[in-house]
């Protein structure tokens, strides 16, 4: 499998060039505050919202708090088809 892990500078990019943004921390997490045009798909429900997710030509941007979930995410995106899928790792490396 390609490396899905990305820099700041690079989901920046993505972001700006119209990525779908998924937030995979828990609601509550979400709550508390997420990245600007973020939608939130917590972590362990994405394998059974994937259709909710984007087109599987479009490019995904995943994060988490840490960048764990998010790996986790990614994976299960590029599984099924999403292979644009990036994880931005925790919302920190975002900021």
């Amino acid at each position: 499998m390609s490396q899905i892990r990305i820099d700041r500078d690079t989901a920046h990019r993505l972001i700006a060039d119209g990525a779908k943004l998924i937030d995979v921390r828990t609601p509550a997490e979400f709550e508390d505050g997420g990245y600007e045009g973020s939608v939130n798909i917590p972590h362990d429900e994405i394998e059974d919202r994937v259709d909710e997710v984007a087109k599987t030509t479009d490019t995904i941007v995943v994060y988490c708090r840490s960048g764990a979930r998010s790996q986790y995410a990614a994976e299960v995106l590029r599984e099924h088809g999403y292979a644009e899928t990036y994880n931005a790792g925790g919302l920190g490396d975002l900021l």
